[in-house]
């Protein structure tokens, strides 16, 4: 069974052909993401990376938490499901968001 696996504090230098080769050598990393920032595009300084058992993820975690990569100490754990987060919208969609103004009547 696959196991995800999450990794922080990366140097921002870190690629995930990088990441690859490392988590390569405890196992099948079946995919490896980097998050990036959608504004920015610049990386946010952590990844997402997918072991094929979890055997490998147990092996990753201990070998490369702590591990010093790119000038980095790495936080490798297991990824938790992500959380619902509530809607941001504000729920009105009126555009005005508050009292209206209509202009003094007298």
């Amino acid at each position: 069974m696959n196991t995800k696996l999450f990794v922080g504090n990366l140097s921002f230098n870190t690629t995930e052909n990088s990441l690859r080769d490392l988590f390569a050598a405890h196992g099948n990393a079946i995919s490896v993401e980097v998050i990036m920032d959608k504004f920015s595009g610049r990386p946010r300084g952590f990844a997402f990376v997918t072991m094929e058992t979890k055997e490998a993820a147990e092996a990753a975690i201990q070998a490369l938490n702590g591990k010093n990569v790119d000038g980095r100490d790495l936080t490798v754990n297991e990824a938790r499901p992500r959380e619902e987060r509530p809607d941001r919208s504000g729920g009105s969609r009126g555009g005005h968001g508050g009292r209206r103004d209509h202009g003094s009547r007298y």
